[in-house]
């Protein structure tokens, strides 16, 4: 296998690193501190549509072999792999101008993200390989026909397109939920850092965890990649929104059903509210966000501040205090410099991108406070702040420079404020910097459709904000309009973007053989008291994880309701609320026939109808959801419970799983008075028991 202290960085494709032979299109790539040669790439000859079928097959195979808490565990393993060689990828990042603190960001947060996923897909999703979604919808008068909806596997290759400024973090943060989904990845990364993905990919490969097919790596051009994609295949492109826009409209994009989302390049904003003086502590606040977000990673983020919205009189008071901090804490130099505290942009090209951004803003009208394109050598760049006196200037909300450059314009008022964050045509995230919930609540009212995330920063959230510029796992990443319109990131909500989600029509049988989770109306096999008390039968709660099955059904006899003893649950709790103690009121309700029963009464009466006493299998009851009354009960009835085992959900790292019980209780009529779900946990193997009854 070739190393990465080869020249030529290498793919890896069909289960096999491999490199072009005397490729005749080579781009090198230089070290963004000294300008040495550190990588040339190339894809020529390489077999992309080999790849893409290997993982529609070989990588789809393998990864429904395994079920969702299997491959959450995986992503947990291959973090803390990670974990333990990532100095390697810091050595290799460095060159790339990132410093330490750039590579935690990156290195680290991609790990994190790994971790993150694994803990949710285990603690929220069933242990199977489909996801239901939401209720089942009664479509009949006699439950006989039903509906609800499920998340199933798209059955094609995740690929991935990546930008150059993250090459960890935006891999693995793609990566995570897509592997959870069962879907395999094609990583390309962008050019100018992709050895740094090479590195991280290999030691992916090395670890042994990950079943083969699941990851390819492209290093290099994506050439005619789209070209051998269809309907089953999903892309997911970071980077510049012109080439979002190329990418959008190729032919199988727009004619044979790839699915494509973008997050791509926006001027987003930072709003100093209307309530903010320069003596209180949010005004110091926001200082600090417009310096983190100028100097983490140079500026080089697609969250990065751009547009700085301050009211009008405070604009030179702002730039006075950004421009200080910058000069009191910022040393340029090369990353592995300790002394350093930024580094240069990714390349010489990249710098002269940013150099001619900044021109055009000062064309436009632009005053330039500190830092410019001519004060640095090479890929470096000073930290460059500019000031508007028309806060309309288009320049402003349309020319973006992807590095430490901000512009600050001035509101009048916050309706003035609202409208100037609109206009820069959708954005990744705004931030809102106020002490005031009212004004919070107007932004969030006002702009929230045209960012993807808003971040409300003031006194009492600065210390634990984790800032502007951080997209994190439980939340979307993505934005409206110029930002590309894409979604990434958010929780659970991150993997079902590679599933398809199907309306199920048909019977409580067929839902409950598709989804794995019992329906009212499907079949059961009852037990009741009189059949345990007999010895014929076992109550479901005397069976662990190993005998206990979906729609296993516990009856329960009948129990009268007496209003000694509601007017004796009223009195012991403290819950004299009129419809359980005063005949006359709640007889004058128009919901009660005259004094009732407590609700939680009847809850702890259904519970004790249907325990059983005896320690294990079932080791706890940790909650109830999903909890309604329907049917009022006065004393002199009677209510009887069915406890229908409706989902089992084993731990693979743990000797016990959830048992979530459906919980329909009855009164004497047959009428249904309160419906909820029973959170169990219980054993997988029942020792707890055997060992007590010993």
């Amino acid at each position: 296998m070739p190393t990465l202290t080869d020249t030529l960085v290498p793919s890896y494709l069909s289960g096999t690193w491999v490199t072009p032979q005397n490729p005749s299109r080579v781009t090198e790539v230089a070290d963004a501190s000294t300008g040495e040669i550190v990588a040339t790439v190339s894809t020529d000859g390489l077999d992309l549509a080999g790849a893409i079928d290997h993982a529609r097959t070989t990588g789809q195979r393998n990864l429904r072999d395994l079920t969702i808490h299997e491959r959450s565990l995986k992503l947990k393993e291959l973090a803390l792999y990670l974990g333990e060689h990532k100095d390697e990828l810091y050595e290799l990042a460095y060159r790339t101008g990132a410093n330490r603190r750039d590579n935690g960001v990156d290195i680290d947060g991609g790990i994190s993200t790994l971790f993150t996923f694994s803990s949710k897909g285990r603690r929220e999703l069933p242990n199977g390989h489909i996801i239901v979604d939401g209720p089942t919808e009664i479509l009949s008068r006699d439950n006989s026909f039903l509906g609800t909806h499920i998340y199933t596997t798209l059955p094609g290759v995740a690929v991935q397109i990546n930008a150059f400024n993250f090459p960890v973090w935006g891999m693995l943060e793609k990566f995570a939920p897509s592997f959870i989904a069962g879907m395999p990845t094609l990583v390309k990364p962008a050019t100018p850092t992709g050895y740094v993905t090479a590195a991280c990919v290999r030691l992916m490969v090395e670890s042994g965890i990950l079943p083969e097919g699941s990851i390819q790596l492209i290093s290099g051009s994506a050439r005619d990649l789209l070209d051998h994609l269809d309907h089953r295949d999903h892309v997911a492109f970071t980077g510049s929104a012109a080439t979002a826009a190329t990418l959008r409209s190729h032919e199988n994009v727009q004619v044979n059903g790839v699915r494509f989302t973008a997050e791509a390049d926006s001027l987003n904003a930072a709003i100093l509210g209307e309530d903010v003086t320069v003596d209180s502590p949010e005004f110091e606040a926001y200082i600090k966000a417009l310096f983190v977000e100028m100097t983490s990673k140079a500026g080089q983020k697609c969250t990065a501040i751009r547009r700085a919205i301050v009211p009008t009189p405070l604009i030179d008071t702002v730039a006075t205090a950004l421009t200080e901090r910058l000069n009191a804490k910022v040393v340029p130099g090369d990353p592995r410099d300790p002394d350093a505290t930024m580094g240069p942009l990714v390349s010489q090209e990249q710098r002269d991108d940013v150099a001619a951004a900044v021109e055009k803003l000062i064309a436009a009208g632009g005053q330039l406070v500190t830092g410019g394109p001519d004060q640095l050598e090479g890929a470096f760049f000073a930290p460059t702040i500019l000031t508007f006196a028309d806060a309309d200037t288009d320049a402003v909300h349309d020319v973006e420079a992807f590095g430490p450059v901000v512009s600050i314009i001035g509101y009048t008022d916050t309706t003035d404020a609202l409208r100037l964050a609109e206009r820069g045509r959708g954005s990744l995230v705004a931030s809102v910097i106020t002490h005031s919930p009212e004004l919070a609540a107007t932004y969030a009212h006002n702009i929230g459709a045209f960012h993807g995330r808003l971040h409300f920063l003031d006194r009492d959230d600065a210390k634990t904000s984790t800032g502007h510029g951080s997209p994190l796992p439980h939340l979307v990443h993505g934005g409206p309009g110029r930002a590309g319109g894409g979604e990434e990131l958010g929780g659970i909500r991150g993997v079902k973007h590679y599933m398809q989600r199907t309306a199920i029509q048909g019977s409580p049988e067929h839902l409950t053989a598709i989804t794995g989770e019992w329906v009212r109306g499907a079949k059961v096999n009852k037990v009741t008291r009189a059949d345990v008390d007999a010895g014929t039968a076992t109550h479901p709660f005397r069976k662990d994880l190993a005998t206990l099955r979906i729609g296993d059904q516990f009856a329960s006899d009948l129990r009268h309701v007496s209003l000694e003893e509601i007017l004796a649950f009223a009195e012991e709790t403290g819950d004299t609320f009129y419809a359980h103690v005063d005949e006359e009121a709640a007889t004058a309700n128009p919901f009660f026939p005259r004094r009732v029963a407590h609700g939680y009464l009847l809850v702890s009466w259904a519970a004790g109808l249907f325990v059983e006493p005896a320690p294990g299998p079932v080791l706890a009851n940790y909650g109830l959801e999903n909890l309604r009354f329907i049917t009022p009960v006065t004393y002199d009835d009677s209510v009887r419970i069915e406890l229908t085992a409706k989902r089992i959900t084993p731990r693979v790292t743990d000797d016990y799983g959830e048992v979530c019980w459906d919980a329909a209780l009855f009164n004497q009529n047959d009428e249904l008075v309160a419906s909820y779900d029973v959170l169990t946990l219980v054993e997988k193997v029942d020792t707890t028991y055997a060992n007590w009854n010993k």
